[in-house]
């Protein structure tokens, strides 16, 4: 199959490698010319626009940074909905709004192109090792059809319902995933504090039911001092930003989600650490309140110098 893939970056990149090595030919565009240097033997063919992509391809999959860049590659000048033939399957796996995924399939529809939201969980290890858990909005018919390609790419498929759907579960995702991280990051400083082993500490709580991916994984790494990115902490920042705004739209309190958004937007705010895994937050050795505080004293430098 002709499988058109656009958006290259740190989870597309070995994504779309996956579905090379699965036996479909590669029709790729990127905005980086580095980006591309992996598939030269893979036989892909590299095209001039998105629209260019879609010409070639029986279906196209774009993985880009939010909705903004999905809408581009999609709808915008030299966009797949210019070059796509009527009934092109369009397949987001980038993570977006759920209303937003809405509007773009809607829009896509209304060229006469069927469209899946199918945003990712898993990082840049399971996209290397196609284990990434994908979570599908859309149409059944178009999940079948997508299904196959999926496979190569992941190992927990859903399709979780309606157009939208996907990206609802990704941001429930991002709550449990985010709000975990930063528990086990609290608990371990909390336990170093008091003078206790936090690798024992750890071992005690794999047992119990404390016990999560996310203890069993990043606790390890953190453990282990690897703050090695496995995801860039302001694309957690951008999907904590999409879940609170979407609490927002349906009147929902979200206490605890509220937190880790601010917690986030501090981090990244603060310019500490703006490329690091959210793994960086057991490394600042602090309460994550610290990270507002810091952030509070810096903006007051700020007004210091202008006021000065």
């Amino acid at each position: 199959m002709n499988i058109g893939f656009i958006g290259l970056g740190l989870m597309g990149r070995p994504m779309a490698i996956n579905v090379a090595r699965g036996g479909h030919t590669l029709h790729l565009w990127a905005r980086r010319a580095d980006s591309l240097a992996p598939f030269a033997e893979l036989g892909a063919q590299v095209h001039a626009s998105p629209a260019e992509v879609a010409k070639h391809a029986d279906l196209v999959v774009t993985m880009v940074a939010d909705a903004p860049d999905v809408e581009q590659v999609t709808l915008g000048e030299n966009g797949v909905a210019a070059g796509a033939k009527k009934g092109l399957l369009v397949v987001d796996m980038s993570t977006i709004a759920p209303a937003a995924a809405q509007r773009i399939g809607r829009m896509l529809a209304e060229k006469g192109l069927e469209f899946l939201d199918a945003p990712v969980s898993g990082g840049e290890v399971g996209a290397i090792n196609a284990t990434l858990s994908i979570m599908v909005g859309g149409k059944a018919a178009a999940f079948e059809k997508m299904k196959p390609v999926f496979e190569l790419m992941g190992k927990n498929i859903v399709h979780v319902g309606d157009s939208g759907a996907g990206q609802v579960a990704k941001a429930c995702n991002q709550i449990v995933t985010g709000m975990g991280v930063a528990a086990v990051a609290e608990a371990f400083n909390f336990a170093r504090k008091s003078g206790a082993d936090v690798a024992k500490v750890r071992e005690a709580l794999m047992g119990g039911f404390a016990y999560s991916k996310i203890l069993e994984n990043h606790g390890q790494r953190m453990i282990d001092r690897n703050f090695k990115p496995g995801f860039k902490a302001w694309m957690h920042q951008k999907d904590l930003r999409i879940v609170m705004e979407e609490a927002h739209r349906l009147g929902l309190m979200l206490p605890g989600a509220a937190a880790t958004a601010q917690m986030f937007n501090a981090m990244v705010g603060s310019g500490l650490d703006p490329q690091a895994s959210v793994l960086a937050l057991n490394e600042l050795e602090r309460n994550p309140v610290y990270l507002v505080a810091l952030r509070h004293q810096q903006l007051l430098r700020k007004l210091e110098s202008v006021t000065t």
